[in-house]
């Protein structure tokens, strides 16, 4: 099981249904106050390896503005030298960058929701801990006036959860069939949809580049005011 699927099923465990269902409770206390433990341990270590990921994030951000920057210095420089073609690939080393930055921001924008998910269940977690703590010995004498609904208990659930989860399975298969479904349809698309975004990025670097002659001539023919003055 893993981390988050363990943290979330604490988080929703009900600890008197456990105790309840349990053959020996102090037992099933101990078990669980140490499963929260250990589970709190490593959702934290989880938590710091995710805002180290974070901060790496941010690094890679500002190296990649600062390259955006530096194509747009070149781009200008290749049209003062006359040189639209490497002005015109320098935009499209800078478009690229720009590609990239997005995606950035959008791998930010999933650590910072993780981290918020882990912040919040990191603190149901340590109240449930709590709450397990401070119970312990009165949810321990409460067993023995449970004792007599295990019996009731079994027959209610017998084979109901087995079934439960052979129909899960049965409509996980299907969905996963129709999630290939939708994926084949979506390959057999990508050829288009990539020469049609070839030819709205070439659009874009075209304007771009019409843009920046424009502002350059602007600012040469100010410095021609400017001298005559």
């Amino acid at each position: 099981m893993g981390i988050f699927s363990r943290l979330s099923d604490i988080v929703n465990s009900n600890i008197n249904a456990m105790l309840d269902k349990a053959e020996d409770p102090e037992k099933m206390i101990r078990m669980v106050i140490q499963e929260m433990e250990e589970t709190l341990v490593e959702v934290r270590s989880t938590t710091a390896r995710i805002i180290a990921d974070k901060k790496e994030l941010t690094r890679r951000d500002k190296r990649l503005e600062k390259q955006a920057v530096e194509w747009e210095n070149k781009a200008e420089l290749a049209i003062n030298a006359g040189r639209e073609d490497l002005a015109k690939a320098a935009l499209m080393e800078k478009t690229a960058v720009n590609e990239m930055i997005t995606l950035v921001h959008e791998d930010m924008a999933k650590l910072d929701s993780a981290l918020n998910q882990l912040s919040l269940e990191i603190e149901q977690l340590q109240s449930k801990l709590n709450e397990a703590r401070a119970r312990q010995k009165a949810l321990l004498m409460r067993h023995d006036a449970t004792s007599s609904r295990r019996t009731v208990n079994a027959k209610l659930y017998d084979g109901s959860v087995d079934k439960a989860i052979n129909k899960f399975e049965h409509y996980e298969r299907k969905i996963e069939h129709m999630e290939s479904e939708i994926e084949a349809y979506e390959m057999s698309g990508k050829n288009v949809e990539a020469e049609f975004a070839a030819l709205e990025k070439e659009g874009k670097i075209d304007e771009e580049l019409e843009s920046l002659k424009a502002r350059l001539d602007k600012r040469s023919a100010d410095n021609k005011s400017t001298e005559n003055k």
